[in-house]
């Protein structure tokens, strides 16, 4: 099977495509890795759960950076979360939500504080604490680095199941979550 680093080009397009079709690629991140079983999209325009709806800041990001740039945010003084930039057809992002664990796993473990796998990484917040991903990635190239990208299986299809957002109470009903069909690891199942 032949993996390759998933370039610019990818993300040049818009968040919906941009985030279905990041299921199935593997996330690496230093010495630890998984594969993208959970990811939600958000549009810059007309989507009031995006950040770009009420923070100037996030509009100023995607003017100032390149598609395929980490956005990391704390969320609630709480968790981390990943996205990725989306600037091609439509401006957004793509939030990460889950992976599955495949390199690193005992890393991940030790800074969860857990030896159930999958907790490790089922949720937006575990997955950067078990990724140690901070606000010091904030603006980094996820389309320069091998070391912290990602990588897609050219050859791969993969079952994706469409579903709306969870955790937001604002344009909830759109179905811009996308995950990998019966993965274990999802923060929490689809409603089929």
């Amino acid at each position: 099977m032949k993996k390759q680093l998933v370039r610019r080009a990818f993300f040049q397009r818009d968040p919906l495509t941009c985030a279905r079709e990041l299921i199935g690629t593997e996330l690496v991140w230093g010495d630890c890795s998984g594969i993208l079983v959970e990811v939600e999209a958000y549009a810059a325009i007309d989507d009031e759960a995006a950040h770009t709806f009420t923070r100037p800041s996030a509009r100023s990001f995607i003017k100032r950076n390149k598609p395929g740039a980490a956005y990391v945010y704390f969320n609630y003084g709480v968790h981390w979360m990943l996205n990725v930039l989306v600037k091609g057809d439509a401006n957004g992002f793509v939030l990460i939500r889950a992976i599955e664990p495949r390199r690193g796993i005992e890393l991940m473990k030790k800074r969860r504080s857990t030896d159930d796998l999958r907790q490790l990484c089922s949720g937006p917040g575990k997955l950067t604490q078990a990724l140690g991903i901070t606000g010091r990635h904030h603006k980094m190239d996820l389309c320069a680095d091998s070391r912290h990208c990602f990588v897609s299986n050219a050859q791969a299809n993969f079952d994706v199941v469409t579903d709306k957002r969870i955790g937001i109470t604002r344009s909830a009903h759109l179905p811009w979550r996308f995950t990998l069909r019966a993965s274990p690891f999802l923060s929490r199942p689809p409603k089929l």
